[in-house]
């Protein structure tokens, strides 16, 4: 037992009082005079007796009296056991991510956390709180209760390290207790390295009860016909027990089709088909788990031409003459000598046909091409300066050719996941005809492989840079050099490189993911780009991070928008292109939450418990009260004493 203030102790030196007064008690006597005493001595003996117990009595209740006041005055405590901790600052990590949707007992994990935090947080308790797409630093449950009520889930997928690393650049002199709030979807072990000894961490795992989810994951154009695009969109489900699904096709937010989804396997892909014009709308499905990701938002444009040149002999150049035809591309082939420098910006894509030397001047524009969206192909001549191209390719990735070699090699490996190869093969061939080449360069890449021979080294790989691509093959392709030209591979693979994909694919960007998107418009000096959602009942709109790229610019858009949905670029009044926006689909399963990350840590049954056993580990156990309420009892005693011991 500890006192606050045991000075006051010294007061118990006045115990001495009431001793003294009851050792020395002076009475004066009166005398009185009786007829006969002889029947007295026996009562006098008797009443001497009682006297002496009842002073005893009455000067051990006024000194327990006495001493029970100046110990309650001194305040005694019983410390605290964990008293060291007493003086933490408190920060609370709340999980609103998309995941936190999953409905518990109560609904909503998110919403149901945020109604416990605003009923069990003591009004008087200063603290922070951190959530995915806020923080509020220094404040209490009254100053925040309307934010927490307003609070909408992030487009972030929940990243406990970030979290704490925002909580660790918040410098305090006083050591940290951490409340963290999550469903445990996305939680890691190793994100938990940063926890320095000296910050207690406390766990509150919201327990979902409907975990089965159906996720629409992407939405591509599967085949191109004359006069539609068959688009396919991939839907995922997590769980089991599934029942059949509504799927519909919306443009402009009029209903173009509809059918139901069976899911008998957790992978299902539903195609449907639309005409070859602007496309503005989104795909919809029902279900009864996370409502976030039933919705996909996407765009695409009408077909145009793509712009391709050649640079290289002309003879070389007849394989893609004939694949670049004139429906839906504008072809041109340049010798070197003869290359106007001008149409390049103007291209979708350049083809780098086995020329002998690259130009300084060249190559100072080919990488402007590439950084404003075109792509680049380049087919090795065999006698060209390997130190030339090595210096040219290295302004764009890790990609080093080596010495030539004169052997025969197969071209036996295709990377079918890849997305030159994601629209072309319905399933993974295995009796393919494969194609070979009798000489080739040994090509060192870091970057992902398309094409590779039979000893796994690489025949065509590619760099993505931005929304453009840079293919580089391994071999010239000339007929002299191997069959590649008489390949089935030829078509697909040199009429997918030349694809722009905001030209020719779906135009539907992830919040978050800083992926560049390239318009194609005139800006004077002042003049800047705005993104617009002109949707009925929610307006947004947001100005973009934007370059300039002479007839073209470049926009990023960080973590904008807010929300999902179809949305338009305008330069001033002027719409110039459409674009979608969605969220990632990160946090779709919610089956199998990563509890078992925080074992070493403290987890707590509800927020509730977590204040609970703060105060009761960081408070004292005062018991001065306990002394006050024991001299209320001795002064009952004392009455007692004087009014029935005679």
């Amino acid at each position: 037992m500890q006192f606050k203030h045991p000075e006051i102790l010294y007061f118990l030196f006045l115990l001495i009082i009431p001793i003294l007064v009851h050792l020395f008690q002076l009475r004066k006597f009166k005398k009185e005079f009786f007829t006969n005493v002889k029947f007295l001595r026996e009562l006098s003996i008797q009443t001497r007796k009682s006297s002496k117990i009842k002073k005893y009595l009455l000067l051990a209740t006024r000194l327990l009296l006495l001493a029970a006041l100046i110990v309650a005055f001194a305040q005694p405590f019983f410390k605290a056991k964990d008293s060291v901790n007493a003086t933490n600052e408190l920060y609370i990590v709340l999980d609103n991510s998309f995941s936190m949707q999953a409905k518990g007992k109560k609904g909503e994990l998110l919403k149901r956390a945020v109604q416990e935090l605003l009923e069990h947080t003591p009004e008087t308790t200063n603290f922070s709180l951190v959530t995915c797409s806020d923080n509020y630093w220094n404040t209490d449950i009254k100053s925040i209760k309307k934010e927490l009520q307003d609070l909408k889930y992030s487009a972030n997928p929940f990243q406990l390290d970030n979290l704490l690393a925002k909580i660790k650049a918040h410098k305090s002199a006083f050591n940290k207790d951490i409340v963290v709030i999550t469903d445990g979807v996305g939680l890691q072990p190793n994100q938990l390295k940063g926890i320095k000894e000296d910050e207690s961490l406390y766990f509150v795992f919201p327990e979902a009860e409907q975990t089965n989810n159906i996720s629409i994951d992407s939405v591509y154009i599967n085949q191109t016909l004359d006069k539609f695009y068959e688009i396919a969109i991939k839907l995922e489900a997590f769980g089991d027990d599934f029942e059949d699904t509504p799927i519909a096709l919306y443009n402009q937010n009029k209903l173009i089709a509809k059918t139901l989804v069976n899911f008998k396997t957790t992978s299902q892909t539903i195609r449907f088909t639309i005409p070859k014009q602007d496309f503005h709308g989104y795909v919809s499905i029902a279900d009864k788990g996370l409502d976030y990701d039933n919705t996909y938002y996407f765009s695409v444009s009408k077909p145009q031409k793509s712009n391709v040149i050649s640079i290289g002999d002309t003879d070389k150049a007849n394989f893609l003459s004939k694949i670049y035809t004139a429906e839906e591309f504008n072809f041109a082939n340049f010798p070197l000598n003869g290359l106007d420098y001008n149409r390049i910006e103007k291209q979708d894509a350049i083809v780098l046909n086995e020329i002998k030397e690259i130009p300084q001047a060249l190559q100072t524009t080919l990488k402007s091409f590439v950084e404003k969206g075109g792509n680049l192909v380049v087919i090795p001549s065999k006698d060209i300066s390997v130190s030339t191209l090595n210096g040219f390719l290295s302004q764009f990735g890790a990609i080093q050719f080596k010495q030539y070699n004169e052997s025969q090699k197969i071209i036996s490996k295709i990377n079918f996941n890849h997305p030159l190869y994601s629209t072309v093969f319905e399933k993974k061939v295995d009796n393919f005809q494969y194609p070979t080449v009798n000489g080739s360069f040994d090509l060192s890449s870091s970057a992902p492989l398309v094409l590779s021979y039979n000893d796994q080294s690489p025949f065509l790989t590619s760099v993505q840079k931005g929304i453009a691509s840079v293919y580089v093959f391994a071999a010239p392709l000339n007929k002299m050099n191997g069959n590649f030209q008489n390949s089935p591979l030829i078509v697909p693979t040199f009429y997918n490189m030349a694809q722009s994909k905001q030209k020719s694919g779906v135009n539907a960007i992830i919040i978050g993911s800083n992926n560049p998107f390239i318009v194609e418009t005139t800006l004077s000096k002042d003049e800047i780009v705005t993104v617009r959602n002109d949707k009925l009942g929610v307006k947004e709109d947001f100005i973009p991070v934007q370059q300039m790229l002479d007839n073209k610019v470049k926009l990023s858009f960080n973590d904008s928008p807010n929300e999902a949905g179809n949305f338009s670029v305008y330069n001033n009044k002027q719409k110039v292109e459409n674009i979608s926006f969605d969220y990632d689909r990160t946090e779709s399963n919610v089956t199998h939450p990563n509890t078992d990350a925080a074992s070493d840590y403290k987890e707590m049954n509800n927020i509730e418990q977590v204040f609970n056993t703060l105060y009761l580990d960081r408070t004292d156990n005062q018991i001065w009260k306990w002394f006050v309420f024991l001299s209320l009892i001795f002064i009952a005693l004392e009455v007692l004493i004087q009014k029935f011991v005679k």
